[in-house]
């Protein structure tokens, strides 16, 4: 019988659209008093239910807007439901927004250790796995430089190796593999197929690119507007998905 390691069960996540304009806090609660805060409701997931099963590589597809990016921070912990509730087994790895998440001040040396940190590896785990890390980024000239000096794409680049040395037993990917220039992206690629062939990685991926879908995944699930529309094998949503695009 397959393990479930995902389970997410009537998921909705809401939001405020409306612009306040900034005010003091006696001000702000004069407001509340006098229910005279805005309020314009926009629930970006809407009723999501699906299982997520151990060595499975789910894609989540749709057009912008669609909820793809919420819904994987809701998973990673990022975000706490609107409504629902969501199961998760085992060690996540969330890649996402790869450039943030760093401290500007320190190199890169050093955010390699609280990047680390964050993600709940020890410090050992970390000197073992130091050398792997910076040869895998490239960005051995500049481990002593300030990450505020570096590049969008030299912070990604750092991001991913940092994230993906410690096996994760689910990988959350979120376009992380569109990153750095054309070399990083094979490289960033091959290292996935090794996570998931070698380790029975469990892979949540987002992307636009379909080539990389079908590759990867074996699953799929399509949202349109918040709302799960379709789901099962991968090349069956991604053929519904590219009508949607195209029409």
């Amino acid at each position: 019988m397959s393990e479930k390691v995902v389970e997410v069960k009537n998921l909705s996540m809401k939001y405020n659209l409306a612009k306040e304009e900034k005010a003091s806090l006696k001000n702000y609660f004069k407001r509340i008093k006098n229910r005279e805060l805005l309020f314009q409701e926009f629930w970006a997931l809407n009723d999501i239910s699906f299982d997520v099963e151990k060595g499975d590589r789910l894609a989540i597809l749709g057009l912008n807007g669609a909820g793809k990016s919420t819904l994987l921070k809701a998973i990673a912990g990022v975000q706490k439901p609107s409504k629902g509730t969501i199961k998760v087994k085992g060690r996540v790895v969330p890649l996402l927004e790869m450039s943030g998440g760093f401290t500007g001040s320190y190199t890169g040396r050093e955010n390699i250790f609280l990047r680390g940190a964050m993600l709940g590896f020890s410090t050992k785990a970390m000197e073992d796995n130091f050398n792997e890390i910076v040869e895998f980024s490239g960005l051995k000239d500049f481990l002593d430089v300030p990450v505020n000096k570096y590049s969008s794409g030299m912070r990604a680049r750092l991001g991913f190796s940092i994230s993906t040395v410690v096996d994760p037993d689910i990988l959350i990917l979120d376009e992380v593999l569109s990153v750095g220039d054309a070399k990083f992206k094979r490289k960033s690629f091959d290292k996935m197929m090794s996570l998931i062939e070698n380790n029975d990685t469990t892979v949540l991926f987002v992307s636009h690119s379909i080539n990389q879908v079908k590759k990867l995944c074996n699953k799929a699930i399509l949202l349109d507007k918040g709302k799960l529309i379709m789901k099962g094998n991968v090349e069956e949503v991604c053929d519904k998905y590219e009508e949607i695009v195209n029409s």
